[in-house]
């Protein structure tokens, strides 16, 4: 989050002064950074959640 927060205080204190494309990028990457961590942070949970299976499912019926 704190490099989120750096990237657009540079881009748009620092790096519009000479370049606005330059900033406008920086911006995007900073917004992109946080959903993209979310994504792989879960990766690992799904992996590793119960879900049922067909193989799982026991039939008690005879």
């Amino acid at each position: 989050m704190g490099t989120c927060i750096v990237l657009i205080l540079l881009a748009w204190n620092l790096v519009r002064l000479w370049s606005v494309p330059a900033a406008v990028v920086m911006s995007v990457v900073a917004a992109v950074i946080p959903p993209v961590a979310a994504i792989v942070a879960n990766r690992g949970s799904m992996a590793e959640s119960d879900l049922p299976r067909n193989a799982d499912q026991v039939d008690d019926e005879p």
